[in-house]
């Protein structure tokens, strides 16, 4: 359907707008995050590790450094002339519009980048931000992540997300009403979520006018409050079978026209705790493509025509 695959992929999708294979570089853009800072919180999201989400990003180097070294690495997998900079570490809009524009035209200025991908929070989206992403938007291909994670008010509470499903749809709104893509992060797995919680969220978002989606599993990282709480207080861990099944009941679930970005996703080896299986992402995604073919399914299949 989409090429090989049963999903709407985001190789797929940047192949189809670029001629090639887009590459994303992960960046780290010197950002912090109001959930650390102060402002909300000190201790940020309970799952988060100490790069904010980043830990493959290159630490104490310029942005061109960065992106020149990650180019260097990604040469070793696939050989392409078109790269995306990722700004994955914490909040990467939670600063003022002056110091946002220069670090994203320095991404910008660097050789064969197509584009820019931002992962920030939706109560980070203030009105002069949205008004300087909408020029970002018309200059370069963009596209902001928000993570959601769950629409569970018992479960963001319990994550210390720290913002409500109301200002979630609030930044989806002024997103779109601005012409930018946007991608919602959800997570399978968080305490005290049963199957139909996490289906729930997966539905949610689909009816929602979003670009994309990546969703993966809870990684339960060293040195982080989630760790500190499954040591005290263990709780199920879904199994990689539990996971793909899940996944593919979700993929279901999903308009046709939402670019998937991620299905798993696989922690840092020396920092992840649970579940172990995630550590080999070629063979859960493989799986995901074999129970999909088995079941004769593929994404929007439970949607109605």
């Amino acid at each position: 359907m989409w090429n090989d695959k049963r999903y709407h992929s985001l190789d797929y999708e940047l192949k189809k707008i670029f001629g090639e294979k887009a590459i994303k570089l992960s960046i780290d853009g010197n950002f912090t995050c109001p959930n650390r800072d102060g402002k909300i919180g000190y201790r940020g999201c309970i799952f988060c590790s100490e790069r904010g989400s980043g830990d493959f990003t290159i630490r104490g180097k310029t942005i061109s450094e960065q992106i020149e070294k990650q180019k260097s690495l990604m040469s070793n997998k696939w050989r392409s002339n078109t790269y995306i900079a990722y700004f994955q570490n914490y909040t990467s809009t939670y600063d003022t519009v002056d110091n946002l524009r220069k670090k994203f035209n320095e991404a910008l200025s660097c050789e064969n980048i197509k584009g820019i991908a931002i992962a920030t929070r939706p109560d980070c989206i203030s009105d002069e931000v949205a008004k300087f992403l909408e020029v970002l938007n018309k200059k370069t291909f963009l596209w902001i992540e928000l993570g959601l994670q769950s629409i569970h008010d018992k479960t963001a509470e319990f994550i210390r997300r720290g913002f409500s499903l109301e200002q979630f749809n609030k930044a989806v709104d002024i997103l779109k009403g601005k012409n930018i893509k946007t991608v919602v992060h959800l997570i399978m797995g968080l305490p005290g979520e049963s199957k139909e919680n996490m289906l729930s969220s997966i539905k949610y978002v689909s009816n929602l006018d979003i670009w994309g989606v990546k969703i993966h599993m809870l990684h339960i990282l060293k040195n982080t409050d989630l760790a500190e709480y499954y040591e005290k207080s263990p709780f199920k861990i879904l199994s990689r079978e539990e996971y793909v099944n899940l996944i593919c009941d979700g993929l279901e679930l999903l308009k046709k026209e939402i670019v998937i970005h991620r299905l798993t996703g696989d922690g840092k080896k020396s920092d992840l705790i649970e579940p172990k299986w995630t550590l080999h992402k070629l063979k859960v995604l493989s799986d995901i493509d074999k129970t999909l073919k088995i079941r004769g399914s593929f994404q929007g299949k439970s949607l109605p025509l």
